[in-house]
């Protein structure tokens, strides 16, 4: 069993102290943004710091939304515990399709579900004009920018073409529409919570694994999973994150296929969205963590194989992220202020995350610089267990840094960021067991009331 971090200090105290601070910060942004609004109307969001409306309501979600949370409450910790492996991931991924599909449900099938992403911002309102693939490759660029001639909606413009061409591709085989497209970003989205059970386990952290699986579930993100693209972003960030640990660690019976699917997925999201290239972050932390650089070479090849492609298509993406940068200048980036949007962009991270994230992550920081210390030759220079999910979340949280730091993240990260975010839950393994199931219903009360007090967009 690999060595169990010391405990933090502070205890139980102190994860109470964290958690009231992190509602302290989502308090502050919601009455200093509202203020800002209300004066200045430059935040361009109705309800600080989400992009959301007041909309008490109640939907056909509603009754399922509560059972589902009352259940993972009661018995998920001892569930997880106990059940065999591959029934835990069959489980956790059954039971956030559950928790995700509810919360889309309260906005009713229509609002919720089969509209969400067919408003005239979204992917599908470009499907059409993909019937020459090549060709709309080739001119993708000249679409970008706000005054050119036919520019792309909002999304397209503002994205790689990977993420329009999934949905090209669910198109011709005959699932296109809004309703299919939000199912398929629910169904990959919530396979997020396995992928990351499984990264744990390869890097033999597997109780924590079985200890945060509850929290991956009941994670208050569910409320922009379903539905929306960066749900399916962050699946394929996650899986690509998943086969790299199993290839590193040699958890797996075919670790070069496994680097090599890695590859394919790192190039894949890259071309999904421009933000995603700090997945290099955990992806440096993984390969640090296991002390190895034998996935390298086929993870490089894996990933050239994608931007080959798509530059000899003719789409290149440095081209098209410069103009991305004009494109975002043009429209209501230039007036919400960064001093406002640099903190308040953390808020929607307490949100999307819940409260026994902000008390994980406490006691992630504390422990961090003996699992540092463990990266020393001297002491075997392989972390695993529970230093291994600190020194991975602690590289996520970094990435979430610099993503906000760059002010191309202005508002809107609730969504996002969901490819990091939906880490952030794993922290909770680190909390005492004992309080468990009144972080799970800390974690639950604050989806459930996002998803029935306001009308979430996007």
């Amino acid at each position: 069993m690999p060595a169990a971090l010391p405990a933090a200090p502070g205890g139980r105290r102190a994860d109470l102290l964290a958690a009231g601070a992190a509602a302290l910060l989502v308090t502050a942004a919601a009455v200093i943004g509202t203020v800002i609004e209300d004066r200045y109307g430059t935040l361009h969001v109705q309800w600080p710091p989400l992009l959301a409306e007041w909309m008490p309501h109640t939907g056909p979600g509603t009754l399922p939304a509560f059972v589902v949370a009352v259940l993972v409450v009661l018995y998920g910790p001892a569930l997880a515990a106990r059940l065999s492996w591959r029934r835990l991931l069959a489980t956790s991924w059954a039971a956030a399709l559950a928790w995700t599909w509810s919360l889309a449900l309260v906005d009713g099938w229509q609002r919720g579900v089969a509209g969400r992403l067919d408003t005239v911002h979204e992917y599908l309102r470009g499907v059409d004009r993909f019937h020459d693939i090549h060709a709309a490759l080739r001119g993708y660029t000249a679409h970008i920018l706000l005054d050119s001639p036919d520019n792309w909606p909002t999304h397209i413009a503002g994205h790689p073409p990977a993420a329009v061409l999934t949905f090209v591709g669910l198109d011709r085989v005959g699932l296109g529409g809004g309703a299919w497209a939000a199912t398929f970003c629910i169904l990959t989205g919530t396979s997020t919570v396995v992928a990351v059970l499984v990264t744990l386990r390869a890097l033999d952290a597997e109780r924590a694994a079985r200890a945060a699986a509850p929290f991956l579930v009941l994670t208050p993100a569910a409320v922009w999973v379903g539905a929306s693209a960066d749900a399916y972003f962050a699946a394929v960030g996650a899986w690509a994150l998943a086969l790299l640990t199993l290839s590193a660690t040699r958890a797996t019976r075919a670790p070069r296929t496994a680097a090599l699917a890695a590859g394919l997925l790192l190039g894949w999201i890259v071309y999904l969205s421009y933000g995603l290239t700090l997945m290099v972050v955990p992806v440096a932390a993984i390969l640090l963590l296991t002390r190895t650089a034998r996935p390298l070479p086929l993870v490089a090849l894996g990933f050239l194989a994608v931007a080959v492609t798509f530059t000899l298509a003719g789409f290149r993406w440095w081209d098209a992220y410069e103009l991305l940068v004009q494109r975002y200048y043009q429209g209501v980036a230039k007036e919400r202020p960064y001093a406002y949007w640099v903190w308040g962009n953390l808020a929607n991270v307490v949100i999307a995350a819940g409260l026994a994230s902000a008390a994980g992550i406490r006691r992630a920081f504390a422990a961090t610089p003996d699992a540092l210390g463990r990266l020393r030759p001297r002491r075997g220079g392989v972390v695993t267990g529970d230093g291994a999910v600190v020194l991975l979340v602690v590289a996520l949280l970094l990435a979430v840094a610099a993503a906000d730091l760059s002010g191309m993240s202005k508002a809107e990260t609730e969504r996002i960021w969901l490819p990091f975010t939906l880490w952030l839950p794993v922290t909770a393994a680190l909390l005492p067991a004992r309080d468990h199931r009144r972080w799970l219903l800390a974690q639950a009360a604050v989806g459930l009331a996002v998803n029935h007090l306001l009308l979430t967009f996007w």
